[in-house]
């Protein structure tokens, strides 16, 4: 990985991990257009260490485009848009939320690579949810990546052994019912706080990358993973990005 060196911007960003685009919004004035460089690039660093990939791993092979203090929605700290493939951090609201936006991302990414005949607009999460017809190979296999990825969501969505929703599910769907809503139990929300819970666990030094998935209001009340299946989530995580890391650094 290559060392931070000041100064850095985001046209160095953008040329270092291939990113589609990179735009501002309006209202971001130079000083914190930079002090964001600074904070985007030793957090974009950081998540290439836990997973120990390349940079087109980070912006999905040239794929993703990034906003910042731009396109924000009220109330909301930092989203993704499937049909333009944009992560989108808001400018005094963002910080933290790098890690599960880009895995909303990867996740919409992986949609139609993981499965047969989906929409553009699906990702792989809801997709191995709703079914287990996995994208097969010319020898009538599935990928071994796809395997492992989609232990990844079995650690996620279901119990150890497999045959009954986890832990984290039934929290997320009791906190629905609280709130009247359809959102923490959604699968791509699931996965998306799952993998900021493996990505914090590896001790990043960018609290602008993640933070939150251990003491947050949130986690008190197990939307994020806890015990013995936060462990198996990031073994899952684990195996799955250093074997997927090691593929995209030898190609």
């Amino acid at each position: 990985m290559s060392a931070y060196q000041a100064p850095v911007n985001f046209v160095i960003i953008r040329r270092q991990f291939d990113f589609r685009g990179i735009e501002m919004g309006r209202w971001v004035t130079p000083e914190e257009r930079d002090r964001a460089a600074v904070n985007f690039y030793r957090a974009l660093e950081d998540l290439m260490s836990v997973l120990q990939g390349p940079e087109q791993l980070i912006s999905l092979r040239g794929t993703l485009g990034l906003q910042y203090g731009k396109g924000g929605r009220p109330g909301v700290a930092a989203h993704y848009v499937p049909a333009t493939r944009q992560l989108s951090l808001a400018k005094n609201a963002g910080a933290g939320s790098l890690a599960h936006e880009w895995f909303h991302a990867f996740d919409h990414y992986m949609g139609e690579k993981m499965f047969q005949h989906v929409s553009p607009s699906h990702f792989a999460s809801a997709c191995w949810l709703n079914s287990t017809q996995l994208q097969l190979s010319r020898n009538r296999q599935p990928h071994p990546l796809s395997l492992l990825l989609a232990e990844c969501f079995k650690a996620i969505m279901l119990n150890e052994k497999g045959d009954e929703p986890s832990d984290m599910f039934q929290a997320s769907r009791l906190a629905d019912q609280k709130l009247k809503i359809v959102y923490y139990a959604k699968p791509e929300e699931m996965s998306a706080r799952a993998f900021e819970a493996f990505v914090e666990d590896a001790m990043p030094n960018s609290a602008f990358l993640v933070k939150g998935s251990r003491y947050s209001e949130e986690a008190k009340i197990g939307l994020y993973p806890q015990g013995e299946q936060r462990h198996r989530i990031s073994q899952a995580f684990h195996s799955y990005f250093s074997l997927l890391g090691r593929a995209l650094q030898s190609a």
